[in-house]
């Protein structure tokens, strides 16, 4: 295909940010329609790209590929696995919601004096489509230099997001609330800038190893994975690892992982509702998705290696982020900790090493990315309502707003991975896979479901049942644009929930085939792998397995 469809996917909502930012002060309504039509453009070529990708084709589809620095051998390369295409897919669902549940966040302030500058809303939504510019390229990328550029410089227009527009209902003064902000903003940069200045050093090693080895050096992932398989890139084992935690650990930051994810409740907890759910719907499923297209195909054996210790961190984070979330009297940093939690389901179905446990990782960052934007961005219509982020400032809500109690509970229940909602196949998925090669962890994880009953239920009750309270007792129930931005949202947790085959047969073949990279049986990258995962059956040789689970890559019923 001529037509440079990946390109064209993200920078579109680069140009609807600059398009966005250059409307006039005097307009600053139009400048939310002129951002919500570029995120609606995005959203119409992630289709395209959806519908162009056959998960039984070429590992990496629709690529491109450009000399860019030939003297450093980086190159313009994108390509995308099924892996990719579902998550760019994600994010362009999540922005026109983002943006409309965002629709008065940038707007001046009631009663603000006359000397105090007002919000700049063009600011507010082109940094929205400039994320999604830099997020959706991530997801493209093949060279790891190209991938590196767009993964640190994503976190400029996040600090901005972050520190310059918080959020208005925690309570407190004005000096406080600027104070707490720019606090959590310059804490999520640090944090981040660390983990990326620790993989530039990972990313250099990387190149001087391949112009050792090879002649020359080389950024391109198939290249380097090709040349793996064909033996000729032997890397030592020390070097191996030491270059596999570069890229961890900066990985391991953006997902958030314990014990480096303070930053998340800070970032979360101070940001407007829209960018919170940008923040872990969005941006943190690049860490997750690099542990799958770097980590584990450039180095193996450094994965292997590095699972139990990750396994064990993994675990952490799952019972101490729900043990957190349960004690927490904020509402917003009550996600934050749910969503540490979830993550550590994320990672441990990652480096399960089966194909059960990376298939339902995978589906977990769909899935999490829409049940927390559900449940987040219901959350915030309550508490525009009371002006309050406090548990105890509520109470007897379903009384009074019927439709808002009933959405926050179908994203209270998706949030705990009730069966019938899209989260529980994922996260059933990670556990079967864990399972099966570390039954011990298998079962401890099993706590993190209890658990999430228990935070979630316990939210429910103490907010939405009960005496009514005065404060809540005019609350309006849900309006048709907050409507706009929920019925969808729970539409897809019901029906990935009921039916999550379409998105199964997407990314099975990309799991396979990630699978077949760490155990070294498919030297082809670009193989094209047959439809044989989790949903559908097709027999393996005696004997064969994938990362040491009994016949592992045909799992599940039959289509």
């Amino acid at each position: 295909m001529s037509f440079p469809l990946l390109t064209a996917t993200a920078v579109v909502p680069a140009l609807g940010a600059v398009a966005t930012a250059a409307v006039p002060a005097a307009q600053r309504a139009a400048a939310k329609w002129v951002a919500l039509g570029f995120s609606l453009a995005t959203l119409a070529l992630a289709a395209v790209v959806l519908v162009r990708f056959d998960p039984g084709g070429a590992r990496f589809q629709l690529t491109e590929s450009h000399a860019w620095i030939k003297d450093f051998g980086v190159r313009y390369e994108l390509g995308v696995d099924g892996i990719a295409v579902a998550l760019i897919a994600l994010t362009a669902v999540l922005i026109p919601f983002i943006i409309l549940a965002g629709w008065h966040d940038a707007d001046p302030l009631e009663g603000a004096r006359p000397n105090r500058r007002w919000r700049p809303t063009q600011g507010f939504f082109a940094l929205i489509l400039m994320v999604e510019a830099m997020v959706v390229i991530s997801f493209e990328a093949t060279d790891v230099f190209l991938f590196y550029i767009f993964f640190e410089a994503m976190l400029i227009p996040m600090y901005f997001l972050i520190g310059g527009f918080g959020d208005r209902a925690g309570g407190r003064s004005e000096e406080e609330t600027a104070t707490q902000r720019s606090y959590a903003a310059v804490k999520f940069l640090l944090y981040n800038l660390a983990g990326g200045l620790i993989m530039l050093a990972a990313v250099v090693g990387l190149y001087a190893v391949t112009a050792d080895q090879l002649g020359t050096g080389t950024f391109s992932l198939q290249e380097i994975v090709q040349a793996r398989a064909g033996g000729h890139l032997d890397m030592a084992s020390s070097t191996e690892r030491l270059l596999f935690l570069g890229f961890f650990f900066a990985f391991a930051v953006k997902a958030p992982l314990w014990p480096l994810h303070t930053w998340l409740p800070n970032a979360m907890g101070e940001s407007t509702a829209p960018v919170a759910v940008l923040i872990t719907a969005v941006v943190d499923k690049v860490g997750t998705f690099a542990m799958l297209r770097f980590c584990l195909q450039l180095f193996p054996e450094a994965s292997k290696w590095a699972t139990p210790a990750i396994m064990i961190l993994a675990l952490i984070s799952i019972i101490y982020g729900a043990l957190l979330a349960i004690g927490q009297r904020d509402i917003k940093r009550l996600i934050a900790y749910a969503s540490i939690s979830h993550f550590g389901f994320i990672i441990l179905g990652i480096f399960a090493m089966t194909t059960q446990g990376q298939g339902g990782a995978t589906l977990y960052m769909v899935n999490h990315g829409i049940s927390t934007a559900a449940l987040m961005l219901v959350a915030s219509f309550l508490i525009t309502r009371r002006g309050s982020r406090l548990i105890a400032d509520y109470g007897g809500v379903q009384k009074v707003a019927p439709v808002l109690a009933g959405t926050f509970l179908i994203g209270g229940l998706a949030t705990l991975s009730l069966p019938g909602l899209a989260p529980f196949i994922s996260e059933f998925l990670v556990l079967v896979g864990t399972f099966s090669r570390y039954p011990a962890l298998g079962v401890i994880a099993t706590v993190g479901i209890v658990l999430a009953a228990l935070y979630v239920l316990i939210l429910y009750q103490r907010t939405m049942t009960g005496p009514v309270k005065a404060e809540v007792r005019s609350m309006p129930d849900l309006r048709v644009r907050e409507l706009v931005v929920v019925a969808p949202l729970i539409a897809l947790l019901i029906f990935l929930g009921v039916y999550p085959k379409p998105l199964a047969d997407i990314v099975n073949p990309a799991v396979d085939h990630t699978m077949s990279v760490v155990d070294k049986k498919d030297p082809k990258p670009d193989h094209p792998v047959t439809d044989a995962g989790w949903f559908s059956y097709s027999p393996m040789p005696e004997g064969a397995n994938h990362g040491g689970a009994p016949h592992d890559g045909a799992s599940g019923g039959a289509k």
